[in-house]
């Protein structure tokens, strides 16, 4: 193939198409989770996440809360992924494995959200989040007492009562919460979301009408399952996601878009011979309201 930049912007061409294929076709489940927020700058602040929305008989003067004195913040970074064309490649018409390298890229580039997102969920045990504690935690402060999100129960169907001591308890103790002024959240889980190898158990809970000790099940139906790959094993959660703020933040300050090195006179391309194809990212995950997702093992 002879190399100038009309050879060059081509196979450019085609490799972009070819991301963008399989970018469009590639599965993701962030969205079932968390919530997109578009970022201008380096650094997001969620300080505002301290206050759980709630309307109030006014009375006199309107009553304004403070912004927490904890800072969360949530700063952009950057991700890529390249793809190497050598010059005596692209002259030998040796270049079948940039199709399939952009294939995976453009995989890779619609799965960057979960990566992110899921990872949060994994580290939300010992990640702060918008009031000092863990994300996860058993004393997240709420007036003059506390709320526990985290518990130590494994997901189970063996009978009624390991049910209830399990899946039950958790989402009673989420539907049950309170604010600071002791008026019910009106927190309702839709969501169990668990790992891998827990997801027959968790259809399961969900779908049939007696559980194997043959007593009916109360769960069916309660929440949709969603499988995660990237969730660690055995871990399950519930999370309201019905809220206009979800339970997880995908922060997206560039989506990913794919950029080229590719003049035949550059100096890169002179000295080493290689024509880069680089897809390119910025953002972060992070935290919603702690109260919309409760972990149960």
């Amino acid at each position: 193939m002879l190399i100038n930049k009309d050879s060059i912007g081509n196979l450019f061409r085609n490799i972009k198409a070819t991301f963008h294929k399989a970018f469009d076709s590639a599965p993701s489940k962030w969205q079932q989770v968390a919530m997109r927020v578009p970022s201008s700058t380096s650094v997001e602040d969620y300080a505002w996440l301290s206050n759980f929305p709630k309307m109030r008989k006014w009375i006199g003067e309107k009553f304004v809360k403070s912004l927490s004195a904890f800072k969360y913040t949530l700063a952009n970074e950057p991700y890529e992924a390249t793809i190497e064309v050598h010059r005596d490649q692209i002259e030998d018409d040796q270049i079948g494995f940039v199709g399939p390298q952009a294939q995976g890229a453009g995989f890779s580039a619609k799965q960057w959200p979960d990566e992110l997102v899921f990872e949060a969920v994994n580290k939300g045990t010992t990640t702060i989040c918008h009031d000092g504690q863990y994300f996860f935690d058993t004393d997240h402060p709420v007036g003059d007492g506390s709320v526990s999100n985290k518990f130590a129960y494994p997901l189970s169907i063996a009978t009624l009562a390991a049910a209830q001591a399990s899946y039950g308890a958790v989402r009673s103790a989420q539907k049950m919460q309170k604010d600071e002024e002791g008026r019910p959240l009106n927190v309702n889980p839709n969501v169990l979301l668990v790992a891998t190898n827990i997801e027959d158990t968790a259809n399961t809970l969900m779908t049939v009408d007696k559980l194997e000790d043959g007593k009916p099940n109360p769960y069916k139906g309660t929440a949709e399952v969603v499988e995660a790959p990237w969730l660690d094993d055995n871990t399950w959660y519930l999370l309201d996601t019905t809220k206009p703020v979800k339970p997880f933040v995908f922060q997206e300050r560039k989506a990913p878009m794919m950029v080229s090195l590719t003049d035949p006179s550059s100096e890169s391309v002179f000295n080493t011979g290689l024509f880069k194809f680089s897809v390119e990212a910025r953002g972060a995950a992070g935290y919603g309201f702690w109260q919309l997702a409760f972990k149960g093992n």
